[in-house]
């Protein structure tokens, strides 16, 4: 079995002991709200232990270790894993995914700076510019098929529909393959999280293994066939053999898509949920790029990380840690430090420093589209609301059953009638 799916019943034993970290993990969003545990963490000091490692919820902390180079990216298998379960946690191969090498988001420099560089180029300020129209015209497209007047699930029909369209030009992929991306990103982000339950666990190898199929058949057609999209570059450029080509490419099909999908939909309910900041925003229609920071921070999409030590002697609050020791960093804790946010359980659209939130990582594994989720954000969630402003929830929101990636699975709500003349200039900076 893979190290991505340790025993569950490992977590529930150490949940069963009390073992906050342990809770939050085998507790996930879709059952329970993970913010009580959260302030539990914090609570117990700014670096604390658990049966399964180090952890931490404070700002400051999870900052200095995104941004210290002592610190390398998360390794399932360093967790403290009982010696008697390791057995049962063996890694085996696995096609090219977002959650193993060669993946960047889990190997260190050198390979990860080898990597990273040539994909940088499609996520400049004046790259990121250039994609403004199209997220601007997909989103239109979007609205205008919602019934006015009727109900619809806003995740499927509109919230996932916009980061898919992107990334999947980005990438140089068909529209007629959307769908199957869709299908993929929901069996795989389960990878993210441990301890997972065996079905969700085969359903995301099957899933994976379809997946790599596509991209074989992919890449041999940019090959004959390259376009101007960023795969292409990357087949032209040969820096990447194909086993990392096709990490790259989920990779980027799934962070370009998860995150923005879930900011859209936890913006819904939090804008919903607090009338008077979306009126302010109405009549501040500026704050519209400010009020997507704040969303980010009061309910991440990307909940956690982790950090592991590359070598003996890396010292941290007083304390020496031991090559491939594990510090798991709550990114929903830091974004609600009440050292660095004053009232941070408040929504603000307007406040001062919600862009200090750590939603996006930090350091050398800071997100790459991290611009262009905050643009798809700020024109999805303002056009929907200019377009549908008797815009209401019709039914409690399912969020889905993951500890990492924090979002919604449903999102039923009545659109109301369509304005006839929506707000222009949405004031993307």
């Amino acid at each position: 079995m893979s190290a991505q799916a340790v025993p569950r019943f490992a977590m529930k034993a150490f949940a069963r002991r009390g073992d906050t970290l342990a809770r939050l993990m085998i507790t996930p969003s879709g059952s329970s709200d993970p913010y009580p545990l959260i302030e539990d963490l914090r609570a117990r000091g700014r670096l604390t232990m658990s049966s399964i490692a180090w952890a931490s919820a404070d700002h400051e902390l999870c900052r200095t270790i995104l941004r210290d180079n002592r610190w390398g990216v998360h390794a399932i298998e360093s967790f403290e894993i009982p010696h008697p379960l390791r057995r049962f946690a063996q890694r085996t191969p696995l096609p090219p995914n977002p959650v193993e090498p060669p993946s960047m988001l889990v190997i260190d420099p050198p390979d990860h700076t080898r990597m990273r560089r040539p994909v940088a180029a499609a996520f400049t300020p004046r790259a990121i510019a250039r994609l403004r129209e199209r997220v601007a015209s997909v989103t239109e497209e979007l609205l205008a098929e919602l019934p006015a007047g009727g109900s619809a699930d806003l995740v499927t029909a509109y919230a996932s529909q916009v980061p898919i369209a992107i990334i999947s030009e980005i990438l140089g992929f068909p529209r007629s393959s959307l769908p199957l991306f869709l299908e993929w990103g929901d069996a795989m982000s389960p990878l993210l999280d441990m301890g997972l339950p065996w079905r969700t666990y085969r359903h995301a190898m099957k899933s994976m293994r379809v997946m790599d199929g596509y991209l074989d058949d992919h890449i041999a057609r940019l090959r004959r066939e390259p376009g101007e999209d960023i795969l292409s570059s990357l087949v032209r450029a040969g820096e990447l053999d194909d086993r990392e080509l096709k990490a790259t490419a989920s990779l980027l099909m799934g962070a370009g898509f998860e995150t923005t999908v879930n900011l859209i939909s936890n913006g819904v309910v939090q804008l919903l949920a607090h009338p008077a900041q979306l009126a302010r925003l109405r009549e501040e229609p500026e704050l519209w790029p400010n009020a997507v920071e704040e969303i980010l921070r009061i309910d991440a999409p990307v909940q956690t990380t982790a950090r592991v030590a590359l070598s003996d002697g890396v010292e941290l609050e007083g304390i020496s840690f031991r090559k491939g020791h594990t510090v798991v960093l709550s990114l929903a804790g830091a974004n609600r430090d009440p050292k660095m946010f004053e009232d941070p359980t408040r929504f603000d659209v307007a406040r001062p420093n919600a862009k200090d939130h750590l939603t996006f990582s930090s350091g050398i594994h800071v997100c790459l589209g991290a611009s262009l989720a905050r643009m798809e954000g700020v024109y999805a969630l303002r056009s929907l609301f200019d377009r549908f402003p008797n815009l209401q929830r019709a039914g409690r929101p399912e969020r889905r059953p993951l500890f990492t990636l924090h979002g919604y699975s449903r999102l039923p709500v009545l659109l109301g009638e369509r304005a006839t003349q929506p707000a222009e200039g949405l004031g993307v900076s």
